[in-house]
This record gives structure tokens, C-alpha cells and sequence, in this order.
């Protein structure tokens, strides 16, 4: 991923901060094209998969960062937050092996359903 690939918008931060927080642009916005990347196909496919409201419906992750008031520390706070989640996309999910219950397991089962069974029949009428 190339530092020419992100764009960088400074905008006004949100919340409480006094005078400082409507003089000053130093909250980040970050835009990253996903389709536009030099990143392999399968982690682009796997990002623009992601179920996340930073990813846009046109494959564009905002991230927007506004914890400090330097807005170098809010960049790097973003650079560091679209790494992480393109470090996540990289890595190849396990493939889930389909397992069966153990032949134990399924004997405790019955037993238990049979017991079960038993309970429910003895709440009958009593017969004198």
C-alpha cells in the first residue's frame, strides 16, 4: 500500500474542545479506493467483503480520526487504523472442517432423551 494511494482531508473536529475545536482543521479524514490499490486481488476482494460502515458501496474506506488535536497524530492515527484493517484482509481465513459428534457424545444424548422421556411419562393419572 502507497502513500500516494490515501487522501487526506483536514476538517473540523466534533465534540467539546472550547474556541480551539471550531478555529482549527484537525481532525483527519481519510480515503482509501479499495479497486484503485496495488493490493492483490484476493485482499482487495476480501475488504470490499468486509461488513464495515467505513467501506463505501463504491469500494472507498473513509476512516476518520479526531482523538488529538495535532493533526499529524490524527494522520498517523488514521494511517495506522487503514493498516490495520488491510493487515486483517491479508490474512487467509481457516477453512472450517466439518466435524460429527463422537460416539460417546451421542450415547449421553439418548440416555438423556430416554431419561427425559421417562420423567414425562410418570406424570400421568394414578391408577388405583
Amino acid at each position: 500500500m502507497l502513500e500516494d494511494e490515501v487522501e487526506f482531508t483536514a476538517i473540523l473536529a466534533q465534540g467539546p474542545g472550547g474556541q480551539n475545536v471550531h478555529k482549527v482543521a484537525s481532525a483527519v479524514q481519510l480515503r482509501f479506493d479499495i479497486r484503485a490499490s496495488s493490493l492483490p486481488p484476493e485482499v482487495k476482494a476480501r475488504l470490499l467483503a468486509l461488513a464495515d460502515q467505513r467501506v463505501t458501496k463504491d469500494g472507498v474506506i473513509v476512516i476518520k480520526a479526531q482523538t488529538t488535536r495535532s493533526q499529524q497524530q490524527n494522520r498517523a492515527e488514521a494511517l495506522a487504523r487503514l493498516a490495520e484493517m488491510v493487515a486483517e484482509a491479508s490474512q487467509v481465513p481457516r477453512k472450517r472442517r466439518p466435524t460429527q459428534p463422537t460416539y460417546g457424545a451421542r450415547q449421553r444424548r439418548l440416555k438423556a432423551k430416554a431419561q427425559r422421556g421417562e420423567v414425562k411419562a410418570g406424570r400421568g393419572k394414578v391408577q388405583a
